[in-house]
């Protein structure tokens, strides 16, 4: 990267807490947010659990009206999106509004206004259709809506790349600034798709966990007897500027994006390549333009879904490209309480790794207990770990293989 990328603003709604400050807390406490379904009654559903996101009212923060006409994860985005914009402490006005852009993504997309519209169509007939069902379920919904809300003008678009989509959105986000066509740039990712036609279809695909016990052992990364991941829903939404932008106004700045790959493994529609090539490529192009090597990494967050296939490759894709340093490169799920946030999973754990940096201190894969011979690295069981890092890697991987990591740095001035 040319042009020195910052962070210097975060917010976040989330199955375990609903701004920064209290999601942080919670995953250093080890606690899950994962609990039984309360969206629907799940009398006739395989899986009964998801990680909702709790005491969220967008009509408090929103109005009754506003809310109305925004699909809930739309409602997440603008939120977490004013969160961070005021944790940045950026003021929006005529002077910089043009060069302050938005890119957030979305894997479904308001499948919530969807699914309702469309019972609502069938019992009800053609003419009592929302005529807000198009632009509430678009996937860009959410960044045109944080723009219209927030009144910036510049490039504004959308990430669809499955579970890779937040990510994607935080990489794509530092392109655009790099660039030059922006100086500020809000990036993440939103998704609500606790409904039950998703679920539904997620359940009969096999990729959603079967575990019937105690709902917050459910989310299993890495452990021998895992059987799928947990839903979550939330958003995540990261403020970027250029060095000199956040240097010229005085901002903080929470650590620095030094590294970025994206590929696509060309393999299948939902399974991983065999032995994780396609992701190792994409650590490695990361690592390439970081210009570090990988025993400057100091920490991995995982993608860790929890299914057997995506752990077990992706350990092998951390292998291939580590080597034996594998062995000594703490690695942690943070899912294992989150759930899979699909398309805002990757900016969340963007989110976290950047608080990684800040404190000193490296979540925990909670509900490790039995070992997986393939999954034989590092994965920090079940409590947080102290430990200075300068260098993280941030892995996610989604259906369609995609593949996308951010590497993020502590920040120092003099750095070159």
């Amino acid at each position: 990267m040319n042009q020195r990328i910052v962070i210097t603003g975060l917010g976040c709604i989330s199955p375990i807490g609903n701004d920064v400050a209290t999601t942080w807390q919670k995953l250093l406490d080890s606690q899950s947010g994962v609990a039984p379904i309360t969206h629907y009654d799940t009398s006739d559903y395989v899986c009964k659990i998801a990680a909702e996101v709790k005491e969220f009212d967008g009509r408090s923060l929103f109005g009754a009206r506003g809310a109305r006409r925004m699909d809930r994860g739309t409602q997440f985005a603008l939120a977490a999106a004013q969160q961070a914009v005021q944790d940045a402490n950026l003021v929006i006005n005529e002077a910089n509004r043009e060069r302050i852009g938005a890119v957030i993504g979305t894997g479904i997309g308001g499948i919530q206004t969807l699914y309702d519209q469309f019972h609502n169509f069938m019992k009800r007939g053609p003419s009592r259709v929302s005529p807000f069902l198009v632009p509430m379920m678009l996937p860009d919904t959410p960044g045109s809506t944080i723009a219209i809300n927030l009144g910036i003008r510049g490039t504004n678009f959308a990430i669809v790349t499955a579970c890779a989509t937040g990510t994607n959105a935080i990489g794509e986000a530092s392109e655009i600034i790099q660039r030059g066509q922006t100086d500020v740039m809000l990036a993440g990712g939103c998704d609500a798709a606790i409904v039950p036609l998703a679920m539904a279809s997620l359940s009969k695909m096999g990729a959603m966990s079967s575990f019937n016990g105690d709902p917050t052992r459910a989310s299993r990364p890495f452990n021998l007897d895992r059987t799928g991941f947990v839903m979550g829903e939330g958003a995540a939404v990261l403020v970027l500027e250029s060095f000199e932008h956040a240097q010229s106004r005085g901002a903080q700045i929470l650590a620095e994006l030094v590294g970025y790959g994206s590929n696509n493994d060309a393999f299948h529609i939902s399974a991983p390549a065999e032995n994780g090539a396609g992701a190792a490529l994409c650590m490695r192009m990361a690592l390439d333009t970081a210009n570090i090597t990988p025993t400057d990494i100091d920490y991995i967050n995982a993608h860790g879904t929890g299914t057997p296939l995506n752990d077990k490759s992706e350990t092998a894709a951390i292998k291939t490209v580590f080597g034996e340093d594998a062995y000594q490169i703490p690695v942690s799920s943070t899912k294992s309480m989150t759930g899979h946030l699909l398309g805002a999973a990757g900016a969340l754990e963007a989110l976290f790794a950047i608080k990684v940096i800040q404190d000193s201190v490296m979540p925990a894969t909670i509900n490790y207990e039995i070992p997986d011979p393939e999954c034989d690295l590092d994965y920090i069981p079940n409590q947080p770990r102290p430990k200075e890092v300068e260098y993280v890697m941030s892995n996610s991987f989604g259906f369609g293989g995609h593949n996308a990591t951010l590497i993020l740095r502590k920040f120092e001035e003099a750095k070159l």
